[in-house]
């Protein structure tokens, strides 16, 4: 497997600072990948989570879990499995497919493949006790909704850091398990135009800005989550590690993830599904277990494109409680209307360090075909100082404005008292150590300075990326899984990936579209484009019946 020498995931930019955490300084330069591939068996600590009560996890469902027989499983799979929002409402429509007999699809596949067998994955920490008792009344109310929105009756995997009053959210992490809360914002609007809440996703915990020497899709309420194209051989990517592996899996037609810099390019990319990160504002961050405020968005995680925009669609809107909401956010903006997508005269800058890979010059011919225009041109080599910082010090204050205005009676105000609970043990709660909190704790800055680390990363990262589309005159930039995430990240521009085939070794790729601020449409639309052109997804074997 491919490793990236500085990898941009789990909501954090982990670099490599020795002993000096307050010098990390990224340039596009580590961003490169080592060209040489493996499928050596990864190795790791932990596997199996030592919290979660298979028992109670699933005795709210087993007397409904025993109509879905094999004859019931097959029939429904059939409008179910690997199908569209559309394809699979196109069958509720026509009278051959129930919002219950969904959900239970749903449930069985999670059962069968999700943990305590060969083809564990480990991606699902709850589930929502109410699913039945909800996709039930979608049943009934649905011969009395009128144009009811896509999202309608269709069961939602959110990543286990986004609040929710039937589930804890617990961020992976032992000290929240009793994190009960209300809905998110994000939430609340997903409830309001009919979806289904089914569970809770795994995740590299802390959204991955706790251990720094954990592997991604870790977290010790979850457990270890794998990935479906190989199961200890491939990186989950993280931190949204879960929504990305049961959204593969068909574990969830479609799950929520959150990214501060990768987090859902990453995940989504390295297991063959389409992922959005916003602009910053555009959804809600009101009730989502922060890093940082300054960076944080949720977005979407599919199969398809057009599931990409039903599902960020159906969270949009402005929280009057998150300022960047406030000042960005489109009230209940309909992204959906993308399928008459056209590439013609579109101008994409492709970096020509990324060339040597094959799969990117491939992805790039597809999209000459369709009609875009391609303008290859040198990357400036441009650092990020500070960046570690700048999540040490929004954390800092952000997780305690979290437990003040969203968490549940979980008696934690701040980092210092997470990592003191961990401390009393920590081969359960923090096998991999806490290196990454303990910079928190121990990093300060000035006001002034901290404004200065924000304006100086920003600056830097709108400069990578509007300076060749200034003097190229291009609509987006071309690159690769969450390569220059950190980039998009500190400028806040949006960027969508979407499968663009394997390697050698049979590890997923995604070719990542960046775009400039609020132009989620038309990334959408050019993703679109090019998965209709291409439609390099395939599914993982081992989860395909």
């Amino acid at each position: 497997m491919k490793k990236l020498l500085l990898l941009f995931i789990a909501g954090s930019l982990l670099v490599s600072c020795k002993d000096d955490k307050k010098a990390d300084t990224v340039s596009e330069e580590q961003i490169v990948q080592d060209p040489r591939d493996t499928i050596q068996e990864m190795d790791f600590k932990v596997v199996d989570s030592k919290f979660i009560d298979n028992d109670s996890l699933w005795k709210p469902f087993e007397k409904d879990l025993d109509s879905m027989t094999a004859e019931v499983y097959e029939e429904v799979r059939g409008y179910v499995y690997e199908k569209s929002i559309p394809e699979i409402q196109e069958a509720v429509s026509a009278g051959k497919l129930t919002y219950e007999e969904l959900a239970l699809f749903y449930l069985t596949r999670i059962r069968e493949y999700d943990r305590n067998n060969d083809f564990s994955l480990n991606s699902v920490i709850s589930l929502n006790p109410n699913l039945l008792a909800g996709a039930r009344q979608k049943d009934e109310d649905l011969k009395n909704v009128k144009d009811p929105h896509a999202i309608y009756g269709i069961p939602v995997l959110l990543k286990d850091n986004i609040d929710t009053e039937a589930m804890a959210t617990t961020a992976g992490a032992a000290a929240l398990q009793n994190n009960q809360t209300q809905d998110a914002f994000i939430v609340q609007k997903l409830k309001e135009n009919g979806a289904l809440i089914l569970g809770k996703a795994n995740l590299s915990e802390w959204a991955y800005f706790f251990c720094g020497d954990c592997p991604s899709g870790y977290s010790a309420v979850g457990g270890q989550t794998l990935n479906p194209y190989g199961r200890k051989k491939f990186d989950t990517g993280g931190s949204s590690s879960g929504s990305g592996v049961a959204v593969a899996a068909n574990l969830a037609p479609v799950a929520v993830g959150s990214e501060t810099s990768g987090s859902i390019l990453s995940p989504s990319s390295q297991n063959s599904i389409v992922g959005l990160k916003p602009t910053i504002g555009l959804l809600s961050r009101g009730g989502i277990v922060p890093i940082s405020s300054t960076l944080d968005t949720p977005g979407p995680m599919t199969r398809t494109v057009i599931d990409n925009a039903i599902l960020l669609s159906a969270m949009s809107g402005i929280d009057p409680e998150d300022p960047a909401s406030e000042m960005a956010a489109k009230p209940a903006f309909d992204y959906t209307d993308i399928t008459q997508a056209d590439l013609s005269g579109k101008r994409f800058g492709a970096i020509k360090r990324l060339m040597e890979d094959s799969l990117y010059v491939r992805a790039i011919n597809d999209l000459k075909k369709a009609g875009a225009e391609i303008v290859e041109y040198e990357a400036e080599e441009i650092n990020l100082p500070n960046f570690v910082r700048l999540l040490n010090l929004d954390m800092k204050k952000d997780l305690p404005s979290y437990f003040e205005n969203y968490g549940g009676d979980v008696g934690l105000k701040n980092v210092q008292d997470v990592m003191e609970y961990n401390s009393e043990d920590t081969l359960k709660r923090a096998p991999y150590g806490q290196r990454l909190f303990q910079g928190i704790v121990d990093d300060s800055a000035s006001e002034e300075d901290f404004v200065a680390i924000k304006d100086t990363l920003k600056t830097n990262g709108t400069r990578f990326l509007e300076k060749p589309m200034t003097e190229h005159n291009l609509d987006g930039i071309l690159s690769i899984n969450n390569y220059h995430a950190g980039f998009a990240a500190v400028a806040k521009y949006p960027a969508i990936t979407i499968p663009m085939g394997y390697t050698k070794v049979g590890a997923p790729k995604g070719l990542t579209i960046i775009g400039k601020p609020f132009s989620e449409q038309d990334l959408l639309k050019w993703a679109y484009a090019y998965e209709q052109e291409t439609k390099r997804r395939k599914t993982p074997q081992d989860y395909d019946e």
